[in-house]
Formats: C-alpha cells, sequence, structure tokens
C-alpha cells in the first residue's frame, strides 16, 4: 500500500465525506425496517452481534447483503465479524471489501469538582492531572472503523464452538433457573398463575407495587422462558431515574417483547412465533423524535439489556459475532501498551525544543475533526 499523501485539511473532509455517507446508510437501514416482522427479524440478527451497538448491526447487515447480492460473499448474512488486527490474532487475512462501522473517539478529562459537570477539562495528549483530580475517559464523537466478515478472509480455520440443539418447545438447559435467579435478584418474588384467567386473560403479569411476577403454569417451557423474559424486560428496562412507568406503553411493550426475543435467539431458538406491532405504530409516539430515530434508541436499549442479562446466564448460547479464539483483552492490552509508549514520545518531543518548521504533534481525534 503507497504512502498516503493527503494533507490533514482533505483526510478531514474525506472523513467527513465517509461519515455522511454512513449516516445515509443507516437512515435507509433503518426506515426499511417497516413491519413487525421486519423488526423481528434485525432483533434476531442483533442477538448473534449482541457485543456490537444496534447502529454497527445494522450497517454490518446492510453491507453484507450488498456484498452478497453483488456475489463479493457467499451467503447472505455474516458469521464472524472482526478487525484487521484481531483477524491477524488468529491467523487469518482480510481481503477487500471491507464494512465501515462507527468507533468512539474519546478524550481524557480531570476535575477538581467532579459532582459539577460544568468542571471537567479535557486533558491534552501526554498531559497529566493535577493533585487531587479526578479522571475519566469520555466519548467525544465517532471515527470510522474497518471490519470484515470471515468469508471475506483466508488463512488458518477457525474452531467450531458449541450451539444450543433444541427440539419444538423444548427450553434451553437452565434457562428458566437462571431468568428466575434475576428476576429475584432484581428484588420481585416469581409466582405461578394457573391459567390466563387468573392473571386476566395474560400469559404473565408484573405488579411493581407488590413486587411481584407471575407467569402461566399451562404453557409449554419454552412458552413458560419467553414469558418470563418479556417480565423481565420490563423491569430491567424501567426507567432508574424514577420517571413515569406508565410513559409510552407501547413502546415499553415493544422493548419488553424485543428483549425476550433476543434472549430467545442468543439460545438458538425458533422466534418465528414473537409478535411486535408494525413499526410506524409505535415509533411515530415519541413526540420530538423521529421514528427512525425511536427505532434506534429502542434497538439500542433492548440491546444493552439483553446483553447484560445474558452474561450473568450460565446458558449454552449462540455465537456473539466475534470470532472463536479472539482474545480481545489481550488486544487491549498490547494497543494500551502501544497508546502509552507514543505518549511517552511525545512528552519527550514535547520537552525539547521543536526545530523550525516542525509541526506540533495532533491527538488522533482531532485530527479527524470529531
Amino acid at each position: 500500500m503507497g504512502k498516503d499523501t493527503r494533507t490533514p485539511e482533505q483526510k478531514r473532509a474525506d472523513q467527513k465525506a465517509q461519515l455522511e455517507s454512513m449516516h445515509v446508510q443507516l437512515t435507509e437501514a433503518v426506515e426499511g425496517l417497516v413491519t413487525g416482522q421486519d423488526w423481528r427479524k434485525a432483533v434476531e440478527f442483533a442477538a448473534r452481534f449482541r457485543k456490537r451497538s444496534f447502529n454497527n448491526v445494522l450497517l454490518i447487515r446492510s453491507q453484507h447483503l450488498q456484498a452478497y447480492q453483488e456475489g463479493r460473499v457467499p451467503g447472505p448474512e455474516p458469521t464472524y465479524v472482526a478487525g484487521f488486527t484481531q483477524w491477524k490474532q488468529l491467523g487469518r487475512s482480510p481481503q477487500k471489501g471491507a464494512y465501515k462501522i462507527y468507533a468512539p473517539v474519546t478524550s481524557r478529562f480531570a476535575s477538581a469538582t467532579p459532582r459539577d459537570p460544568d468542571s471537567w477539562r479535557k486533558l491534552a495528549t501526554g498531559e497529566k492531572a493535577r493533585p487531587g483530580e479526578s479522571v475519566t475517559t469520555k466519548k467525544t464523537g465517532n471515527r470510522i472503523a474497518s471490519v470484515w466478515d470471515v468469508s471475506q478472509t483466508t488463512g488458518d480455520p477457525l474452531p467450531e464452538r458449541p450451539r444450543p440443539q433444541l427440539l419444538h418447545g423444548q427450553a434451553p438447559d437452565g434457562l428458566w433457573d437462571g431468568l428466575a435467579r434475576i428476576v429475584e435478584q432484581e428484588g420481585y418474588r416469581l409466582l405461578d398463575a394457573p391459567d390466563a384467567a387468573s392473571i386476566g386473560g395474560a400469559d404473565g403479569a408484573t405488579d411493581l407495587r407488590a413486587k411481584t411476577v407471575q407467569v402461566r403454569l399451562d404453557l409449554d417451557e419454552m412458552d413458560r422462558c419467553a414469558t418470563l423474559a418479556h417480565e423481565l424486560g420490563h423491569l430491567v428496562l424501567l426507567p432508574k431515574d424514577g420517571a413515569d412507568a406508565v410513559g409510552h406503553v407501547g413502546i415499553g411493550e415493544v422493548e419488553a417483547e424485543s428483549f425476550s426475543l433476543m434472549v430467545a435467539a442468543a439460545h438458538g431458538v425458533d422466534t418465528t412465533k414473537y409478535s411486535v406491532p408494525y413499526v410506524s405504530g409505535w415509533a411515530s409516539t415519541v413526540p420530538g423524535s423521529t421514528p427512525a430515530e425511536v427505532m434506534r434508541a429502542t434497538g439500542e436499549r433492548v440491546r444493552q439489556a439483553a446483553r447484560s442479562v445474558l452474561d450473568r446466564l450460565e446458558t449454552v448460547q449462540v455465537p456473539d459475532g466475534d470470532p472463536p479464539g479472539l482474545d480481545r483483552e489481550a488486544l487491549r492490552a498490547s494497543s494500551r501498551a502501544a497508546t502509552s509508549r507514543r505518549t511517552a514520545t511525545r512528552s519527550g518531543r514535547d520537552r525539547s525544543t521543536p526545530q523550525a518548521g516542525a509541526r506540533p504533534s495532533t491527538p488522533p481525534a482531532q485530527e479527524l475533526g470529531l
């Protein structure tokens, strides 16, 4: 690959143009979720890439489908997705045709009075906090990152991960007990309801004041698990700031059902029985927000809540989109060490007298204009 001869201004302009193009692509992907089935498939897909943001899930899904339609990949859906360094760690080499996703740009901030939100000041690259100051890292923007599906790489074969094998109506081993344990950890009692008539014709019911969750006994075991997951979804998605829990009831039901759907999909359960209302019926109910904004926010809230619960379950789950054998912690440690070396080098240069015409070192996030 030849040397990049673009000026900083050209790099910023190119970066801005690519981000604008990605925003258009993301908007089109969101607006393509019209029916309840469209939403179900998107949430099911997100369950298989649950470590990534809902925005990035939609971008990967859209770009991979386009690549499949153009004959550049063998299947309509990706399986394992990772970045260049991650694939190289696994002995595989990415080819042309990377998918573009968002990656956060972060900066370090310091404050002597951290409870005052206006007191935080941004630290320059290599700058240390003053004695007594607290330090935190905050997201300050987005940059573009490249990822590849395994079908776009060549090299060493990947090991196979165990996948849940289920019969119709059968619940994954340990799912009910795990969900029940988390319900109790949330401070609620789990009760059996003999039938639908005993809880107003529903499959399950949550009483926020009595702090009880009821699930019908006369359902098959997977339907009981799905209902319990739905009720747990209400609990973990409740506003933590004391906001009115009955506001936007329609979206609350969509969130709880989507949460249950994602938990089920993460266990390899057939989700075609799940029913989500027509998207325009609930995504247009929030004043001051467009339907696309509501869908993106809802998808991300559900993803974060479901991932948190899935991480607390001791069950066999479908892969989360990371290639088998990928050691993210080792990569993070390597990245932190490289950052420390760069910071030490920059600090050494800052203490020396700059040569005539030398350009000051610029943090990558600032150079990108984010």
